[in-house]
C-alpha cells in the first residue's frame, strides 16, 4: 500500500476508537462555563498555539464565547520568556487577566504535560493554577493524556494507532475535533457563513 492509503487507514483507526463521550463531555463542560460568564482561554505550544489562535476566532464567532489565546501576542510572549522563563509564560499572562473559576482552559497538546519529567511544565502549571482557582480543565491530547487527562474535567485522547504518527495525527485530530465542538448545538449559535448562504 502506498503512504497516503495507509495514513488514511489509521485515521479511520483513529476515528473508530476515539470515545465520543469525552468529547460530548467537553460540550457541557464548555456550555456551562459559557453559561455562567465565564471565558475560555486556548493553550498550546507548537501546532497546538496555532490551533488555540484559530481555535479562539471559531469559539468567538460562532458559539459567541468570549476566548482568548494567550501565546498570539508574540512582544508579551518573548517579553515574558526572556524576563520570567518559558514554564511561566502562560500562567503569568493569566494572572495578570485574573483567571477566575467560571472560566475555562482549553489545552491543545501531544504529550498534556509531565509534571514528574518536567515536560511542557508551562501547560502543567497552568493546569495546577486553573484547579486551584476551581476553574474548568478541557482538552484534545495524545499518547496517554498527560497531566491534563489527569487533572482535567473533560478531556479526549486521540489514540495512538502508529507510535510514528502520533504528533501528526494527534494535531490532526485536536482540528477535527474543535471543529465538532464549535459545530455543536450545545455551543453554536452562529452559523458559519459558507452554510448558511443560499
Amino acid at each position: 500500500m502506498d503512504f497516503s492509503t495507509l495514513f488514511l487507514a489509521e485515521c479511520i483507526s483513529v476515528i473508530n476508537s476515539i470515545d465520543p463521550g469525552d468529547i460530548e463531555k467537553m460540550a457541557d463542560v464548555l456550555a456551562t462555563s459559557r453559561e455562567q460568564g465565564g471565558r475560555l482561554f486556548l493553550i498550546g505550544s507548537g501546532g497546538g498555539a496555532g490551533h488555540a489562535s484559530h481555535a479562539v476566532c471559531d469559539f468567538r464567532k460562532l458559539c459567541n464565547f468570549e476566548a482568548y489565546a494567550p501565546y498570539d501576542n508574540v512582544s508579551e510572549l518573548t517579553a515574558r520568556v526572556n524576563d520570567e522563563g518559558w514554564d511561566v509564560t502562560i500562567i503569568n499572562w493569566l494572572k495578570v487577566s485574573r483567571l477566575k473559576k467560571e472560566d475555562c482552559i482549553f489545552v491543545f497538546s501531544v504529550g498534556g504535560g509531565n509534571d514528574e519529567k518536567n515536560i511542557s511544565m508551562n501547560i502543567v502549571k497552568v493546569v495546577q493554577y486553573a484547579k486551584g482557582l476551581g476553574a474548568k480543565v478541557v482538552g484534545v491530547v495524545g499518547k496517554d493524556g498527560g497531566f491534563t487527562k489527569k487533572m482535567g474535567d473533560a478531556v479526549s485522547v486521540v489514540p495512538t494507532v502508529n507510535p510514528s504518527h502520533i504528533t501528526p495525527l494527534t494535531e490532526g485530530f485536536q482540528a477535527v475535533i474543535w471543529h465538532l465542538l464549535v459545530s455543536h448545538p450545545k455551543l453554536q449559535i452562529n452559523p458559519t457563513k459558507w452554510e448558511s448562504t443560499k
